[in-house]
């Protein structure tokens, strides 16, 4: 028998644990309600939005520090509009320093774009800028400065459009910004990995690793595939530059141990939008225990394609669509790439709630195949110290795919065995490698487009590949491509100098030129050996997976060693920002400017 002070210290308990839960679901942003949105639930989006960015005090993962806030928070206010409105938007400027705010993935006037010294000046200290366009698209997306590394710093928030029907297409939804958060100041972060490229990677191999590998692959094998890495200055276990070392993992703004909680009513169907708003975090997405219908990427529909788990590149988001049963909670779980960090939400009918959260999986390391090579070691071509090619064939013009035996890269990667091909892409290296800012050059480039991505190789369950995503419907424009641009992705990570076609943004002597009105095919090779988000700004890019309708993105994660084609209708005048969205690759040089004239 339960004796009358036990049943009141339980009462009390549990008390003490929901109140407290309830005040850490205060700190969250006031749209990161647990309660979500309900279907038929109307919001007002013709509003005139005043939004004021400033530096304020604010508890991050039990620190405080002073992150920059827009209306109060970090990340900033869920901005709401409607398909077919008039968006207008004020944004005030109370920092000691010039900022901006560029909607990602929005289609709208290139001087509403939001890239200082490209689309417009930016906005001065104690100055307002009255951005005002028409919305003529709805889906996930988001917006963030364009200035400087005030992105790193906490300025970004989501973006929803509704679509002009109002519909959800669900019972319920919840808006999940990943965000990776550092107490270092982002120039320190910034000048470490200038001075030192592996600064932040404390997962480096170790002699017991070289002996287990020379027992599993023999000497020979061992021994070429370390002098390879030797070489480039790397090691297989640069995934990420920046890592959980000094990263907090955030969660709409808060850690693991807030547990951001997003509540359900059981049997209802859950849309999740979920945004990578990180400056440099690849994140592996899951629910364990709980499916996921993927219904729309970067904002567009997609035909329903049911995983268990993705990989969302750094700008990338996804709508996922759950339909859990039961009472019990699910945890919300976002791991690192690299596997040095990860943070996580539960998915619940209560607050109070939490699920077990996954350990994190073994450091994953880049293999041969996972660079496209195989075990042919030519595949690869690195410079020496007096900038000259070595170890790769040197045949500068080949067909992708063509004279390898690239069975372990065809092999089931988790179900997707089967899956259309992308197109083969004749692929041209400059003579000379592309100049100094090219330590190597992928001879044998290759499409990886079903490939899940190095660390997801080998795991039992779906994992989403961009050969999965087919459009909801097809494009307006059906022109086949008249025009090709092949663009280069290159690096030296020793000298932390990144750049397109080996040439940092501050050394090209013009922008890139399309066409007003043409169709044409963008090709992007990566010559490097780190994964990288490319975003083009003011135009869609439908990417050839060997689907259709084509998928169409606002930002393709390229992975090592890949060739991607794009095709892209010019038809936004103007001069559009096209870059790595990895914030230290775009500010050590790789962003270029697209003119459209």
């Amino acid at each position: 028998m339960t004796s009358p002070l036990s049943s009141r210290r339980k009462f009390l308990s549990s008390a003490l644990k929901v109140s407290s839960t309830l005040l850490l679901a205060k700190m969250a942003p006031a749209w990161a309600s647990p309660l979500g949105r309900s279907y038929g639930q109307i919001i007002d989006s013709n509003e005139t939005v005043d939004l004021l960015v400033e530096r304020q005090p604010m508890t991050v993962a039990g620190q405080m520090t002073r992150p920059i806030t827009i209306n109060g928070s970090m990340p900033g206010p869920l901005i709401r509009l409607r398909e077919g409105q008039r968006a207008r938007l004020n944004v005030t400027n109370a920092l000691d320093e010039d900022t901006s705010i560029h909607w990602h993935g929005i289609i709208l006037p290139e001087n509403m774009d939001g890239v200082p010294g490209v689309s417009y000046a930016g906005i001065k200290p104690r100055q307002t800028f009255n951005y005002e366009f028409d919305v003529k698209q709805h889906g996930t997306f988001w917006y963030h400065s364009h200035s400087g590394m005030q992105e790193q710093l906490g300025h970004l928030g989501p973006l929803i459009i509704d679509s002009a029907d109002g519909d959800i297409g669900a019972d319920r939804e919840h808006v999940i910004v990943l965000s990776d958060w550092t107490f270092e100041d982002p120039h320190d972060v910034f000048r470490h990995l200038k001075v030192a490229e592996g600064y932040y990677n404390y997962h480096q191999r170790t002699i017991f690793d070289t002996l287990d590998d020379i027992d599993k692959q023999g000497f020979e094998q061992t021994w070429k595939e370390r002098s390879m890495w030797n070489r480039m200055r790397m090691s297989p276990r640069d995934i990420l530059d920046v890592t959980g070392s000094t990263y907090t993992y955030l969660m709409n703004g808060r850690d693991s141990q807030t547990n951001w909680t997003a509540l359900y009513k059981p049997g209802e169907k859950v849309r999740l939008r979920i945004i990578n708003g990180s400056a440099m975090s690849f994140f592996d997405f899951r629910i364990p225990g709980l499916e996921m219908v993927v219904v729309a990427a970067d904002g567009q529909p997609v035909m329903p394609v049911t995983v268990d788990e993705f990989r969302i590149g750094v700008a990338e988001t996804y709508d996922v669509v759950v339909q859990p049963k039961d009472t019990r909670p699910y945890t919300l779980f976002a791991e690192s790439m690299d596997r040095s960090g990860y943070v996580r939400g539960t998915l619940a009918t209560e607050m109070g709630q939490s699920a077990e959260v996954p350990a994190l999986r073994p450091t994953p390391e880049r293999g041969m195949a996972a660079m496209g090579m195989g075990h042919d070691m030519s595949a690869m071509a690195m410079k020496d110290d007096m900038g000259t090619m070595s170890d790769g064939n040197q045949t500068h013009q080949m067909d992708n795919m063509s004279d390898m035996d690239m069975k372990q890269m065809t092999d089931d990667h988790s179900g997707h065995a089967g899956l259309p091909s992308a197109p083969k892409i004749k692929v041209t290296h400059q003579d000379g490698g592309h100049g100094p800012g090219a330590a190597m050059i992928a001879e044998n480039p290759i499409s990886r487009l079903n490939e899940p991505g190095v660390g997801l190789e080998h795991v039992d369950h779906r994992v989403l590949v961009y050969g999965d995503l087919i459009g909801a419907h097809p494009w307006p424009d059906e022109r086949e491509p008249v025009r090709e641009i092949e663009l280069h992705l290159t690096g030296n990570m020793e000298k932390y100098m990144w750049s397109f076609d080996g040439i940092e943004f501050t050394e090209v002597d013009g922008p890139i030129e399309f066409h007003y009105g043409e169709r044409l095919r963008l090709i992007l090779v990566n010559d490097t050996m780190m994964e990288h988000p490319i975003h083009l700004h003011g135009m869609w890019m439908e990417l050839e997976n060997g689907q259709y309708p084509r998928p169409r993105k606002h930002t393709i994660s390229v992975k090592p060693s890949e060739v991607v084609s794009l095709q892209i209708s010019a038809d936004a005048l103007g001069s559009w920002a096209f870059h790595c969205h990895l914030l230290y690759h775009m500010e050590a040089g790789m962003f270029r400017v697209v003119s459209v004239a």
